[in-house]
């Protein structure tokens, strides 16, 4: 039986501006027309869309055959909604902290906004740089939306220590903690200081915090209730109150968890695809136990860099999606132009992992883009050294030799003064360590390298560009290759936030073409043509 399309007030988009048939006006349909799309049949069997309102003629309509609907989708539609809420966004959309300032002020506010939020990359700044950023962000976002990175130091605890409390000073109310092992007590303690009652005795949060992490056991940490160990130990400091702790017993330690796959930076390389569905099932065992009064929301970050990515994520259940590496190569972003102009031309497979600084001699590995520069093989060959040696004195005068002039392009004493002042103004303990110690004298040494390189490479500082550190994951060598052909090639236009409209719309754009397929329909889907404009 034929089904008619309703006939009140309806216009046709297409050929004569009446219906679309054809491949390119069903691509045009779809990229203008927000609303739903009917999908029908003509006399001669062809299927196509009708979008629209207003008709001179309703009795075309008696022609066609109904055989479903394309509801109306949004950008603003996709992930959760109560993270919406929660956080004051138009959009389910964050751009996921680089450390030494990469994610910087100005990317912050880009994404604030828009309507999206962005954690600041805190993580390896001192505290006067940290409140400097603080500063200027709440300057130009009073009521938010942003977030500032606490990043777990398990060789510089002070550093930790002095973030927390610059944050509970300065009322930042929302952190992504990244990097943690395990629960520390400032981590704890952002959360549990927040911490109050409703008139009607329900909690109150005041401080939230994103956990991005990609370990199961680390998740479950973040998911479950603080442990009671820490708070007391919290207490008995005066960091929080008595009643506060008892709070914390009745939430999560995290607001969200964002499941970190294959990423720039500090990552542990794992699969999205296999890492979520994990992490959701791992939230809803929990949930189900603690029936907290609000689930633990999981978002998606790592690869996230195309409409497909982009649009896979959310349909395997992310409320909401991290982007990382593409944001250091927008105009707003602490890198340099040089870094911008290395990481626009970078493909999938050329990025490497090399040793971090900050988690030196744990032997804790990043994810560095090798194209353009030579800081992930000389990083390794430190690291090398610093495993078959026991001190500075042991490495062959040779082998020392080339350090000094190809690496440090200094001697390798000069370079011990200046780590000698740096640490006596940042964390003295390290230089205390240190003493009487050779391992932990070299370690620093090498540290010196690692830590710097990612400074040059942020101020574009000239003669040293085969030793930037440039943080990267083969998210970005994708989304190179998506906007091959369009405005966004060339890194001069890539702006935050119309990077993350490109993808969010071109999302909603491929979410329709699927569901075409289930009538029939093919489609190539131009993305290029859909959302990057």
């Amino acid at each position: 039986m034929r089904s008619a399309l309703p006939t009140t007030n309806n216009k046709w988009f297409g050929s004569n501006d009446r219906l679309s048939f054809s491949e390119a006006d069903i691509r045009r349909t779809l990229q203008e027309c927000t609303e739903a799309v009917y999908i029908v049949r003509n006399t001669e069997g062809e299927v196509g869309l009708a979008c629209g309102m207003g008709t001179d003629n309703p009795a075309d309509l008696q022609t066609l055959e109904l055989l479903g609907m394309l509801p109306a989708v949004d950008a603003r539609q996709l992930g959760d909604a109560n993270f919406r809420k929660t956080y004051g966004l138009s959009y389910n959309y964050m751009g996921g902290a680089m450390a030494n300032g990469i994610s910087s002020e100005d990317l912050v506010i880009a994404f604030g906004k828009a309507g999206m939020l962005c954690s600041f990359g805190a993580g390896g700044l001192v505290p006067a740089r940290i409140e400097q950023a603080i500063d200027k962000i709440q300057a130009a976002l009073p009521e938010g939306p942003y977030a500032f990175n606490l990043i777990h130091s398990p060789n510089e605890e002070a550093l930790e220590r002095e973030a927390c409390e610059l944050f509970l000073r300065k009322g930042v109310k929302v952190i992504e903690a990244s990097a943690f092992m395990d629960l520390t007590a400032h981590v704890v303690r952002f959360r549990a200081a927040g911490l109050s009652r409703n008139v009607d005795g329900s909690v109150k949060v005041g401080n939230r915090i994103i956990a991005k992490i990609s370990r199961l056991e680390v998740a479950e940490k973040f998911m479950r209730p603080a442990p009671v160990a820490i708070l007391e130990k919290l207490v008995a400091a005066g960091h929080i109150s008595a009643e506060q702790a008892s709070l914390a017993q009745q939430l999560p330690v995290a607001d969200d968890i964002t499941v970190e796959a294959d990423s720039g930076g500090h990552t542990d390389n794992r699969s999205l695809v296999c890492l979520l569905p994990s992490i959701l099932n791992l939230r809803n065992q929990l949930q189900q136990e603690l029936q907290y009064p609000v689930a633990v929301r999981v978002g998606a970050g790592g690869g996230i860099s195309t409409p497909e990515s982009t649009l896979g994520a959310f349909s395997m259940g992310a409320d909401y999606v991290v982007t990382g590496s593409i944001n250091q190569a927008c105009l707003e972003s602490g890198s340099s132009d040089y870094v911008r102009k290395v990481l626009a031309n970078a493909g999938m497979a050329d990025i490497m992992m090399a040793p971090a600084s900050d988690m030196f001699e744990l032997g804790v590995k990043l994810q560095v883009l090798k194209k353009g520069t030579l800081f992930g093989m000389r990083a390794q060959k430190l690291y090398d050294f610093y495993q078959q040696y026991n001190g500075i004195d042991e490495i062959p005068a040779k082998d020392r030799a080339v350090l000094e002039k190809t690496v440090f392009k200094d001697t390798l004493e000069n370079i011990w003064q200046s780590c000698v002042s740096f640490f006596e103004a940042r964390d003295p303990e390290q230089i205390i360590r240190a003493k009487g110690n050779p391992k932990r004298k070299m370690a620093l040494i090498f540290r010196w390298y690692l830590g710097l390189s990612s400074s040059w490479a942020n101020s574009g500082a000239q003669g040293r560009e085969m030793d930037y550190q440039i943080w990267c994951g083969p998210a970005m060598g994708a989304f190179n290759d998506w906007v091959k052909g369009s405005e966004l090639e060339q890194w001069q236009n890539r702006k935050a936030d119309r990077v993350a409209l490109a993808l969010l719309n071109g999302a909603t754009y491929l979410q329709r073409i699927q569901l075409l397929k289930i009538f029939g329909v093919e489609v190539c889907s131009d993305l290029r043509q859909a959302s990057v404009r």
